[in-house]
């Protein structure tokens, strides 16, 4: 009975009453439950006693028949909320409530094949069956009918201990179809949204073989929880919506984003090209340096212009890929190669204008270094003010580099009186040291901020 139900007993009847079949009257044929007709009068040994018997022995195995299916009807509906439970409920408990049923379909099985076997152990439609074999019979299927009844009543506090469990897993069940109804919806949007695409001549085939890879999982959410589970099921239609409606997104950005990269293609070309006239213009601005300072304030841009010629033919180069690449709309290729060419034109833009911004500051600090000087000596005095305050003397960790910064912008000053001065270099020891005070602030306020 554990698994697909088979019985041979017979279903159940009605008895015959004593007495109403006489010779060639209807009676009851063997296993058939219907009246036949009988040519031949029946014998009957012992008379009413033994037609009495035979009666009793028949009213208990109708008895015994109606708790065999009561007790299979119930196992039936057990099973279904068991396996509803094992679709939506992985937790230790969930499992133990399987075993235990697993458990009583063995002793459900025994009390059934018990029965089976008291039914097939006696004909009680025999014309030979005496009083003392329908009494064993009666005995036997009575004593069947309360094992039956007995196991179905353990089947049924089973059913009702389980309940609680039943009912989260029905809750968890109706999760499932809204679910994967919003997953379908948004494979339809996305595939909507490609089609519009398409429609304008837009290729978009990489949104569209990301969207083929989602069949395989649309698959498995069709064939639902009864199979992989209700959190796996659950989990796989957010990915599949998450998923669709990111290619919808996409797919509803790109004729934009077509539109926006040509944009941008167009613009570093005309980048490029400014900046390929403007790295002709750094030997001018390099000769200047090299009439009026020292080597040392110019010798690390020797190279920019011969650089950024280089960088400029091979972001032109790159552009020319990127133009192709449009062509063939290969997006995410466009993409990367844009980006590269920004970033190296950035840097291209950062060095020609390295040159300009270098001959600006040494002309300023060579007219007037006292103004380095005081800009760094007010950073110091804000931070020595700093360190003094609540205090009579200054903590020797944030005195110490302070005045080692007092020494650095006299020495730094005094540099600038040899004949050939390093500008450039006074302007960095300058940075420097105001790079060094403003560790020393930052010290004491993260200190007083903790305190």
């Amino acid at each position: 009975m554990s698994g697909q139900p088979t019985c041979r007993a017979h279903p159940p009847r009605k008895p015959v009453p004593v007495g109403e079949n006489g010779p060639g009257q209807g009676t009851c044929g063997p296993g058939t439950g219907e009246a036949t007709v009988t040519t031949a009068p029946r014998r009957w040994f012992g008379g009413g006693r033994d037609e009495s018997r035979r009666a009793d022995a028949q009213a208990a195995k109708d008895a015994a028949a109606a708790a065999f299916y009561e007790l299979d009807t119930a196992q039936r509906d057990l099973r279904i909320s068991i396996e509803t439970i094992a679709a939506a409920d992985g937790s230790p408990e969930a499992r133990r409530v399987g075993e235990g049923f697993a458990a009583l379909g063995q002793r459900i099985d025994q009390v059934s094949h018990v029965y089976i076997d008291a039914v097939d152990a006696h004909d009680l439609d025999r014309v030979e069956l005496d009083a003392s074999a329908a009494t064993r019979a009666r005995d036997e299927l009575t004593r069947a009918k309360e094992e039956l009844v007995r196991v179905k009543g353990e089947l049924d506090r089973f059913a009702h201990g389980l309940q609680p469990l039943l009912d989260r897993a029905e809750t968890q069940l109706a999760r499932v179809a809204p679910a994967r109804e919003r997953a379908r919806a948004a494979l339809l949007a996305a595939s909507t949204a490609l089609d519009e695409v398409r429609g304008k001549g837009i290729r978009a085939d990489d949104l569209a073989a990301r969207l083929a890879a989602l069949g395989p999982e649309l698959t498995k959410l069709n064939q639902g929880a009864a199979q992989h589970g209700v959190q796996e099921t659950v989990q796989r239609a957010d990915r599949i919506l998450r998923d669709a409606e990111g290619i919808r997104a996409e797919a509803a950005r790109l004729p934009e984003r077509a539109a926006e990269i040509d944009r941008r293609l167009v613009s570093l070309r005309t980048r490029a090209q400014a900046l390929r006239n403007r790295a002709d213009r750094v030997d001018p601005v390099l000769s200047e340096l090299r009439r009026r300072f020292s080597a040392a304030c110019w010798q690390d841009l020797q190279q920019v212009p011969e650089q950024a010629v280089r960088d400029v033919a091979q972001a032109e180069d790159r552009l020319a890929e990127a133009g192709r690449a449009r062509d063939q709309q290969q997006w995410a290729v466009v993409a990367a190669l844009v980006e590269a060419v920004r970033a190296s034109l950035d840097a291209t833009d950062e060095a020609v204008s390295a040159a300009q911004d270098r001959l600006t500051r040494l002309e300023a600090v060579a007219r007037d270094p006292q103004a380095e000087v005081q800009r760094t000596r007010f950073a110091i005095r804000d931070a020595q003010r700093l360190a003094m305050e609540g205090r009579t003397v200054p903590e020797a960790r944030h005195a110490r580099p302070l005045d080692d910064a007092v020494a650095r912008v006299a020495r730094a000053l005094s540099a600038l009186e040899d004949r050939h001065p390093d500008y450039w270099a006074f302007l960095q020891e300058m940075e420097a040291v105001r790079s060094s005070v403003q560790r020393v602030v930052t010290d004491i306020r993260t200190e007083r901020g903790h305190a």
